[in-house]
Parts: structure tokens; C-alpha cells; sequence
């Protein structure tokens, strides 16, 4: 099941509040089950970019940077769960909290020029 987009986005923020390198660490347990969270809501992301990418131009800077943001997307929601360390569980975490936000930025910057181009 993929949570809800404000469900989400509020899970954001908290991970990026984590200070990795003072004060305690998040129990592995929550930070693996954030990431895989954050995996299924950010694959489902990576398809809403994906189709908006398709109707800009092909030498849009948009597109370009939207498909650079696919591609480290695409790299990152199939890299293996992290081991067993706190400390690397909760920093993939707020790594992937990191790539949501610009699939969300992404997507917001490249619709409006996707449907401008449609309208022409």
C-alpha cells in the first residue's frame, strides 16, 4: 500500500529533521519501514514525471532536468534495502526524502510548460 501524499510529505519533513550526526538515532526498524515507504511513494512519482516529461519537447531544459531526476530516481528506488546499521538506514531515509522532494518539484515545474505545449 502507498501512503497518502500528505501522510507522506509530513514523514518528509520529520526524516529530514533527523540530526544523523548528534543525539540519538531512529530505531532501524522505523527508518526501514521508512524507506520503504518513501520507495513505493516514490516510484509512483517517478511515473506521474515520467508522463509529464513525455509532452515536453525533447530539447526542453525541463525535460532534461526532469529526466535527470528520473534517473537517479530509477537508480535509487532499486538499490537493496540498507544493512543493518542505524546510521545507514536512517541516512537512506532521508535520502530518499530528499529525491521525493524534487520528483514533487519536478513535476510541479514541468506540468504547467507540458500542458502549455499540449495547448499549442
Amino acid at each position: 500500500m502507498v501512503p497518502d501524499k500528505v501522510e507522506t510529505l509530513s514523514l518528509v519533513e520529520t526524516v529530514l529533521s533527523w540530526d544523523l550526526n548528534r543525539g540519538s538515532l531512529p530505531e532501524i526498524d522505523v527508518s526501514l519501514k521508512l524507506v520503504k515507504e518513501f520507495t513505493a511513494y516514490g516510484r509512483v512519482l517517478g511515473g506521474d514525471l515520467a508522463t509529464v516529461c513525455r509532452r515536453l519537447p525533447a530539447d526542453s531544459d525541463l525535460r532534461c532536468g526532469a529526466q535527470a531526476t528520473l534517473s537517479e530516481a530509477a537508480r535509487r528506488f532499486h538499490m537493496p534495502p540498507p544493512g543493518g546499521s542505524a546510521r545507514g538506514a536512517a541516512h537512506r531515509a532521508q535520502n530518499l526524502a530528499r529525491l521525493i522532494q524534487a520528483l514533487l518539484r519536478g513535476t510541479g515545474s514541468a506540468a504547467p510548460a507540458a500542458a502549455d505545449e499540449e495547448a499549442e
